[in-house]
């Protein structure tokens, strides 16, 4: 299930977002999208979710182009997204939160059930809190839920937006952690991360997004180790 972005140009009005920009995500693959704010990468994510439409371009998703499928069609497709500030509904209990992520999916009670548990091993905390309203959950505990909620419509292809925004270090390390073993059981992700250290380590293949334009594309290892990656986006040129 290869996700093919081509030449792709978004804009806002007159103002141009993105910028003709490519990018691919193997199956199987975890693939980081780093940049400072601004840099149009929520704005990537919204478009291949079909929340925005682009100007130009195209988005293939296992061979053909998605850009005709309304946003519900494109979750039914197997593209689930974890938007930027979670976007969880406060009034509304974890349960309900995490039912509304198969709502559109005609699913047997079994299924269901077997899809819970399996976020629950994920996010054993969820399961203590499973009555409680999504809005008295710890920053944490709401991302948590974001990413269970998307995982409910049983994603091929996972796009998480800045998982890690406004989170303790303790707390970011165990929600990178489980983005792994995610990934580890046949999930693609593309992720949008201003943690670059934390994206880095976690990803194999990254690209470098700056003011709507790709700058550099290469294996995370190696954008680990380039001294003008860590100087721009970890603090050291070291």
């Amino acid at each position: 299930m290869r996700l093919e972005i081509k030449d792709l140009r978004v804009s806002y009005g007159k103002i141009e977002a993105i910028k003709g920009i490519s990018i691919d995500v193997e199956q199987g693959e975890i693939v980081s999208l780093i940049g400072a704010n601004g840099a149009g990468k929520t704005t990537l994510l919204k478009t291949i979710s079909g929340l925005l439409n682009p100007t130009s371009g195209s988005i293939e998703y296992d061979g053909k182009n998605i850009l005709k499928y309304k946003a519900h069609e494109r979750v039914s497709l197997g593209i689930s997204q974890a938007p930027e500030g979670r976007g969880i509904f406060p009034g509304m209990t974890v349960m309900e939160n995490l039912e509304l992520g198969k709502y559109h999916l005609k699913m047997r009670k079994a299924e269901i059930d077997e899809d819970l548990v399996r976020i629950f091993e994920l996010f054993p905390r969820l399961k203590e809190r499973i009555g409680q309203a999504a809005g008295t959950l710890s920053g944490g505990e709401q991302q948590m839920l974001a990413i269970g909620r998307s995982l409910m419509a049983r994603p091929k292809v996972l796009l998480l937006d800045e998982p890690s925004m406004g989170l303790a270090p303790q707390m970011i390390a165990n929600i990178f952690r489980i983005i792994t073993e995610i990934n580890k059981t046949g999930v693609t992700i593309l992720l949008v991360e201003q943690n670059a250290q934390q994206a880095l380590q976690r990803a194999d293949r990254a690209y470098i997004l700056e003011t709507g334009n790709i700058v550099k594309h290469a294996k995370a290892s190696d954008l680990l180790n380039d001294p003008a990656v860590r100087a721009a986006y970890l603090g050291t040129g070291a």
